[in-house]
């Protein structure tokens, strides 16, 4: 039995190291990327048919949507004013604001940072058929007495990140933004399995900035329609 499974393993590295070289991830990338998918649940990903959250972001609740098989994003932040929506269905990028301004469809910098957004919020590099993306191995990193495995990982249209995954445990443990005037660094921790995936429930930006935590997790499916501006009377 042991054999088996050792064996089904290899191969489904084998052709997801197949599909990323294909998509533009180094041979190196795609083995550190299939070690993080094997620890966070493996083949269990291949079954999610959505994403659906509940947390806070700093002081404000917050409830997303997400979708793990091609570009798509809703988010209802709780603001002081009222409920303002953020959405994205892979072209267009929208928002409505608590006053209920609606910002249309925007093809320029919006989307680009919404892309970025839903790729990596629904761990878009765990699937290299999915998504455009193309990714590199940087080598073992060591910050605060621990090695990392580091990967730059960069979705077409979208903004490149460092993913700096434990040595040991396999898991992401931080995610580095430098397209900006300074690095933006996240750490992820409290690790807790949902059904057979395991995802990080909260995350913390490491110059003392704002508190990410999830309150609830499951995958129901999502309408596709959920993503788009609603129509406006």
């Amino acid at each position: 039995m042991r054999k088996l499974l050792a064996a089904g393993l290899g191969l489904a590295l084998s052709v997801l190291a197949v599909q990323a070289h294909a998509q533009g991830y180094s041979r190196t990338a795609q083995r550190v990327l299939a070690e993080a998918r094997q620890a966070a649940g493996g083949a269990a990903w291949n079954r999610l048919r959505g994403w659906h959250e509940v947390g806070r972001r700093g002081d404000q609740r917050y409830e997303a949507w997400l979708d793990p098989l091609r570009y798509g994003m809703r988010v209802e932040t709780r603001e002081p004013a009222g409920l303002a929506v953020h959405g994205f269905n892979g072209l267009g990028d929208w928002r409505i604001a608590a006053s209920g301004a609606v910002t249309g469809i925007d093809v320029t910098r919006t989307v680009s940072q919404a892309r970025t957004e839903a790729f990596y919020d629904v761990h878009g590099y765990f699937y290299p058929g999915r998504f455009d993306a193309r990714g590199e191995s940087l080598g073992v990193r060591r910050a605060q007495g621990r090695a990392f495995e580091v990967v730059m990982v960069k979705p077409w249209g979208a903004e490149p990140r460092e993913l700096w995954f434990d040595a040991k445990t396999h898991l992401l443990a931080r995610m580095v933004d430098r397209s900006g005037g300074r690095p933006v660094a996240i750490s992820f921790s409290d690790y807790r399995k949902v059904g057979a995936v395991r995802v990080a429930f909260r995350m913390t930006e490491e110059d003392g900035g704002m508190v990410r935590e999830l309150q609830s997790l499951d995958f129901t499916p999502i309408d596709r329609g959920r993503f788009s501006l609603p129509r406006l009377n």
